[in-house]
């Protein structure tokens, strides 16, 4: 299995981020970074699209990383409580078919 890694130093520059920025992430425990025997810092690259999403929290809107731990927590949560729902829709058509699409609509 191939593991795509992105080393921290080079997306650092290339997206003119500050590196420190990337360790408060990763002490927040909103990115996991990668250190291989070279000593390089390597991020995966599945983590890319929450990388740039923090980074534009941060750096365009100005939130700091107590702020963006909060938004991650809330996004992660409405996400659980969407994925519950749907599971309880699914449930609940078992025994009386409704068109919830119709609730939404009022």
């Amino acid at each position: 299995m191939q593991t795509d890694l992105v080393i921290v130093s080079e997306y650092c520059q290339k997206c003119h981020i500050d590196p420190s920025f990337i360790v408060m992430l990763e002490e927040g425990g909103l990115i996991d970074i990668n250190v291989m025997d070279d000593g390089e810092k390597y991020l995966l690259s599945s983590q890319l699209r929450d990388l740039e999403q923090y980074t534009r929290m941060y750096y365009d809107l100005s939130i700091n990383i107590e702020g963006i731990e909060a938004i991650h927590h809330m996004l992660d949560r409405m996400r659980n409580l969407q994925d519950e729902i749907s599971l309880l829709r699914i449930r609940l058509r078992l025994y009386e078919p409704f068109d919830f699409d119709t609730i939404e609509n009022l």
